[in-house]
């Protein structure tokens, strides 16, 4: 009798734990990476972080999720010893059993929310995650072990994120506006600060320096009107001056300005948009969605791209900094019309190079790799702002525009362009060359 009553509790107790529905797991995971990326695009959004740091703050995340779920296929490489510093990550306990999409989302939540101002949205969308994992129904051993495991691979990311300088740049000494009338100077509306002058301080992810692919300096400045570099000014206020309907939508397509403010009496207020990197991170995580790619995969694909355009922002910070270059509405104010004003609002740091350039190619160029040359697509990204879609017949052809859109919106100078562009393809082809996860 006292056996048939323990017997009957153990069915009873097996009868109360949630069903282990693998295949309702799997569906509810496919597609998770994406989805977190756009959840993580909000949040950035909302707490309006500039260009540069938006780019680290998408790269950890997915460093963490794809160390978390890389051992669902054994012959994944780790990023150890692939990534500065980056010299060891803990390995999950072969004698226990783990579900790992589970732990890679705990892991890219985790650290997104110690990177951003607003942690409570990102806790929020990992506690309904969590409680719809549970519905579904998974062994409660298994839920416990991804979620540590999780949990390990978060801790040991932000503790290497912690020794990048991100957390000691703002100790530095500010940034001195120089007399000379060659250099950067504040520009209107606002006459903000320059943004992030010290950025090349960060530790790349990839790059072996800062100035690994320095393109050079820009033209030389110069106000006699035969000069070169005075050509390059009269281009941006024709161009801005003449711009067409195609134009004017690309310009604005593409501005990816997060920092754009408006004045109204003594308040400011920003227009929150989307940053450069995260138009590119939309853009590949709407691919992941198209191809259906299993959850490992994709989550290899955004981390490299995700990689590259966090070094393609620090490479570009350096040369910024370094040129300090005056922008083309200083100058064509000065030199060539006081009523002037760009399409698009010039940004608060120096001109040389396009970051935009630099990071939509290196962006393309990993996206060409994976893709093809000839990859159709939709961009859909600018619609929640107010924008129309924009069709492309492959990444390059995306990111040529974007490029361009810089001298249409009236903020860059061509070299700045041209010579981004040529940064971008180095920075990317250094990632393919240089981070093994395919």
């Amino acid at each position: 009798m006292k056996k048939l009553i323990s017997l009957l509790f153990i069915i009873a107790l097996s009868a109360c734990q949630p069903k282990h529905n693998i295949d309702e797991l799997d569906l509810y995971f496919k597609g998770s990476i994406a989805k977190s990326n756009r959840e993580l695009t909000d949040v950035i959004i909302s707490d309006i972080f500039t260009p540069p740091v938006a780019s680290r703050i998408y790269a950890y995340p997915n460093i963490a999720a794809y160390e978390s779920i890389r051992f669902m296929d054994s012959k994944r490489p780790s990023l150890v010893g692939q990534l500065n510093d980056l010299d060891s990550l803990t390995k999950p306990d072969k004698n226990k059993s783990y579900y790992y999409p589970l732990a890679s989302i705990i892991a890219f939540t985790d650290v997104a929310k110690s990177l951003v101002f607003d942690s409570g949205k990102i806790e929020i969308i990992k506690n309904q995650m969590l409680k719809r994992v549970q519905e579904i129904g998974i062994d409660q051993e298994i839920y416990k072990n991804s979620v540590s495991f999780g949990e390990t691979i978060a801790k040991e990311i932000l503790s290497w994120a912690s020794k990048d300088g991100y957390n000691i740049r703002t100790a530095l000494p500010g940034f001195n506006v120089s007399d000379d009338i060659a250099r950067w100077r504040p520009t209107p509306p606002d006459y903000m600060d320059a943004i992030e002058p010290h950025w090349n301080t960060i530790r790349p992810f990839v790059l072996d320096s800062v100035n690994q692919f320095d393109p050079g300096p820009p033209t030389a400045f110069d106000i006699d009107q035969e000069s070169q570099f005075f050509k390059e000014a009269i281009e941006v206020y024709q161009t801005v001056i003449n711009i067409d309907a195609e134009q004017l939508e690309i310009a604005k397509f593409w501005n990816c300005n997060p920092n754009v403010s408006q004045t109204n009496g003594h308040a400011m207020f920003f227009n929150q948009q989307i940053s450069p990197g995260g138009h590119w991170i939309h853009i590949t995580a709407q691919v992941l969605e198209e191809k259906k790619l299993e959850q490992i995969e994709a989550a290899a694909v955004m981390t490299q791209v995700s990689i590259a355009i966090a070094d393609s922002f620090i490479s570009a910070w350096d040369q910024k900094y370094k040129s300090n270059l005056i922008r083309p509405e200083t100058y064509i104010n000065k030199y060539i019309d006081p009523d002037w004003s760009p399409l698009l609002q010039t940004p608060a740091f120096p001109e040389h190079t396009s970051a935009h350039s630099v990071s939509s190619t290196a962006a393309a160029s990993l996206l060409t790799r994976f893709f093809g040359e000839n990859y159709t697509f939709i961009d859909s990204t600018e619609v929640p702002f107010g924008l129309p879609e924009r069709s492309f017949n492959s990444f390059l052809q995306a990111s040529q525009e974007a490029s361009i859109s810089r001298l249409y919106g009236g903020i860059h100078y061509r070299p700045a362009i041209e010579l981004g562009m040529k940064q971008g393809r180095l920075v990317g082809k250094h990632v393919m060359e240089n981070v093994d996860i395919n």
